[in-house]
């Protein structure tokens, strides 16, 4: 299959992958906005372009959509209970697109990692669990009243069933001596200078020669306290978007959990760093996030590799929008209702009060009067002519 960013709800995109994919996703990596209160506006840097003179650094602040307004208060509009609630529901969806040997890691920190990580006992079972790896990293130091500096995310390691597709793999060690400071053993040479250390074996019955060089070539078994760093702006791999992580930390999750060719989804696509790590492994991938903004971040990024293989980008076209709309508005008999409805949600979302009876004006905001477009068209001239025709109207002209 073709690999897939796409933009869209993932109330939407999950179930949408159901009919296809139920059952044939290796390794799910989410990263969901763990941040209470947080929303989807950010500003970021734009960097100086290095054929002009002079300081020509600038930011923009990106603004949420609609959408993205309307699934920070599903998420967020209860506190920590809708967060909650609106996590159960998707860890569902996502146990069902495992493969019965697939694993799942959600990056969470100290705000929701107890919370998530009782419904992913729920959901997964406590059997299914296998590590709650600490991403430690660097930082400032920073003035904190009594307490000690934070400088670790959680990520939460879960198979769907007992036998996960796991591939143990090693790191380097730095030096020489951090591995004889892990052995704790004296060091002994044989008779062609090889210096090696002996490890007791059958209870003690035998030894057998451990050789340093080996052992170095090798490197030490990765545990589940990971030290790495994360991003700064001057990063080679850096896209300027704020919550990217480091594609190290990526790889280490797909090449544990997945094989070359097997099938990986993110959620939440944010810089696209889920799938640039996972296409340069050989692995095929699945990415969706709500902003427009994170789905050309990861378009570009995917297009910066030379070696990228085709893949599609897809939309929430009409057809998942108007399903969006009976979705909402389910219990509503007809789509004339559900349309007025959809409208004072609109109104709502951008506190303006609504007039009830125009054609073409629908509510009033700061003294202005406001139209709301379709929920399957755009607003074309015909309509703000026809808005501005009825607006006369309203005030006693009757003049065109």
């Amino acid at each position: 299959m073709a690999q897939s960013p796409d933009l869209g709800d993932k109330k939407y995109v999950l179930p949408s992958l159901l009919e296809e994919f139920a059952g044939q996703i290796n390794l799910i990596y989410i990263d969901p906005p763990f941040a209470t209160g947080a929303n989807f506006s950010f500003t970021a840097q734009i960097p100086d372009d290095p054929d002009t003179e002079g300081d020509q650094s600038s930011s923009f602040t990106k603004q949420p959509s609609m959408l993205e307004e309307k699934a920070y208060r599903d998420t967020w509009g209860k506190g920590l209970d809708s967060f909650c609630h609106w996590f159960y529901d998707m860890a569902l969806c996502l146990r069902d697109l495992l493969t019965e040997d697939g694993a799942i890691y959600v990056h969470v920190d100290w705000r929701v990692d107890s919370y998530l990580r009782l419904i992913l006992d729920e959901v997964f079972g406590t059997d299914n669990f296998r590590n709650s790896i600490a991403w430690n990293y660097s930082g400032w130091n920073k003035k904190l009243n009594a307490q000690f500096e934070r400088r670790h995310d959680t990520i939460l390691y879960y198979s769907k069933g007992l036998s996960p597709s796991f591939n143990s793999f090693f790191e380097p060690y730095q030096s020489r001596e951090e591995y004889l400071k892990s052995r704790k053993q004296q060091v002994h040479t044989d008779e062609t200078g090889r210096e090696f250390t002996l490890d007791t074996r059958d209870g003690g019955k035998r030894q057998v020669r451990i050789y340093l060089e080996d052992s170095l070539a090798r490197g030490k078994v990765v545990d589940d306290v990971w030290r790495l760093d994360k991003l700064n702006n001057s990063a080679v791999e850096s896209v300027n978007y704020p919550t990217q992580k480091p594609e190290a930390l990526l790889e280490r999750i797909i090449k544990a959990s997945s094989n070359a060719g097997d099938l990986v989804l993110d959620c939440f696509c944010g810089s696209g760093t889920t799938a640039a790590t996972a296409e340069k492994l050989g692995r095929r991938w699945i990415t969706c996030d709500l902003g427009r903004y994170a789905i050309h971040t990861a378009r570009k990024r995917l297009l910066s590799n030379t070696e990228v293989t085709p893949f599609v980008v897809q939309n929430l076209g009409k057809y998942e929008r108007q399903a969006w709309q009976a979705a909402e508005w389910e219990t509503l008999e007809n789509a004339v209702a559900r349309e007025s409805a959809y409208r004072n949600f609109i109104l709502d979302l951008y506190d303006a009060q609504s007039i009830g009876s125009g054609v073409y004006l629908h509510g009033l905001k700061a003294g202005r009067m406001v139209h709301v477009g379709s929920i399957d068209s755009p607003v074309t001239q015909a309509d703000v002519n026809a808005a501005a025709r009825e607006l006369l109207k309203r005030i006693g002209t009757g003049s065109d």
